[in-house]
């Protein structure tokens, strides 16, 4: 996906120094001086874990934003802090601007209900009723008429490929079919944002790719806020806009596909992405240099987000460097040697990059 598709830079939500301390002693922990232990001390001298640790980062509407991070980095804690299923320690989370620590039970409610809804890896589908019936079943909470439920449900039923399987029930269906209702309950709530907790881990990989491909396409044609919680870099990778890498509770990194891959913030990020394809990721930006004279009007053109797999394949095809070309100007121009520098990680004047 491209960066920022269809964005704007209003968030939808702004988390600020959020904390999540599990143990007794708990509300010590943020804003005294346990707040300088590692995760170690903090177990042997107050007893506690900490799952989230002084993480801020805005959610843009419109983008889908993952958090990614091994087993026990804290990604499902901090997602679920989010609409307080786990109450934060301390920190704010606001939602366009409200306060979410401050929503009294009815807010809360409404704010699970129908502004950010969940979507599990386990999919929670009603065993005795059809996959018409799971779909509409959040809205039959809502109070949503028969009728209306039924006939929203269709549309979700039909929008994630599921048309002509209503009827069946959710033990006559695959693994990514059931993930799929889910999905379409999730969907038939209209909310503002979908907050996904790794629900694929679970899929055989080919479902598994047919299910990413499928939060793409949900996100091209509607432009819906997301957060996606996974552990797998490729999926993090290819479903988003934006990726907020942690470890031990905190955000290492935060920042584009692009901007993981080629500028990790230190050894550990450097390693996480080391087997990363980096021609599929990295753009043609990091590959150009300047245009020599005459060059400017010359070769084959390519926008700026094309990457530099589908640029080595246009140079080798017409045998000719090609021009990066925004608004009809020429950004710069891509040939053989720059573009396998990027592949081989060096820098523009052939150094390893850092």
């Amino acid at each position: 996906m491209n960066a920022g598709s269809g964005t704007t830079d209003a968030p939808v939500f702004s988390v600020r120094n959020l904390w999540k301390v599990f143990g007794p002693k708990a509300e010590r922990v943020p804003g005294s001086s346990l707040a300088d232990l590692t995760p170690e001390e903090l177990r042997e001298r107050a007893n506690c874990t900490v799952a989230v640790r002084d993480v801020s980062f805005d959610v843009r509407q419109g983008e889908v934003f993952v958090v990614m991070g091994l087993s026990g980095s804290g990604k499902s804690t901090l997602v679920r802090c989010l609409t307080r299923l786990i109450e934060p320690t301390s920190g704010t989370i606001a939602i366009d601007g409200e306060d979410v620590c401050g929503m009294d039970s009815g807010a809360l409610r409404d704010l699970r209900r129908h502004r950010a809804a969940m979507v599990f890896q386990h999919f929670g589908l009603l065993p005795h009723r059809t996959v018409l019936d799971n779909v509409a079943y959040g809205l039959e909470i809502q109070g949503v008429g028969r009728a209306e439920r039924r006939a929203k449900a269709g549309e979700m039923v039909e929008k994630v490929g599921l048309a002509g399987l209503e009827g069946r029930r959710p033990t006559q269906l695959s693994g990514g079919q059931q993930q799929r209702v889910g999905l379409a309950r999730a969907l038939a709530a209209d909310p503002e944002v979908l907050l996904f907790d790794e629900p694929f881990s679970a899929l055989d990989p080919l479902i598994r790719r047919d299910m990413q491909e499928e939060v793409v396409r949900l996100h091209h044609d509607e432009g819906r806020t997301m957060v996606f919680i996974t552990h797998d870099l490729s999926e993090a990778l290819r479903v988003g806009d934006r990726i907020a890498l942690m470890r031990g509770g905190r955000v290492v990194q935060c920042g584009t596909p692009e901007e993981i891959v080629g500028s990790p913030a230190d050894d550990y990020v450097r390693d996480f992405v080391r087997d990363v394809p980096r021609e599929q990721v990295l753009t043609v930006r990091r590959a150009m240099r300047a245009a020599l004279p005459g060059e400017e009007d010359a070769g084959p053109a390519l926008t700026p987000a094309t990457t530099v797999a589908d640029a080595i394949e246009t140079v080798a095809r017409t045998g000719s460097a090609a021009r990066v070309v925004d608004d009809g100007r020429c950004l710069g121009i891509v040939d053989h040697r720059s573009l396998l520098g990027v592949v081989a990680g060096l820098d523009r004047d052939g150094k390893a990059a850092a």
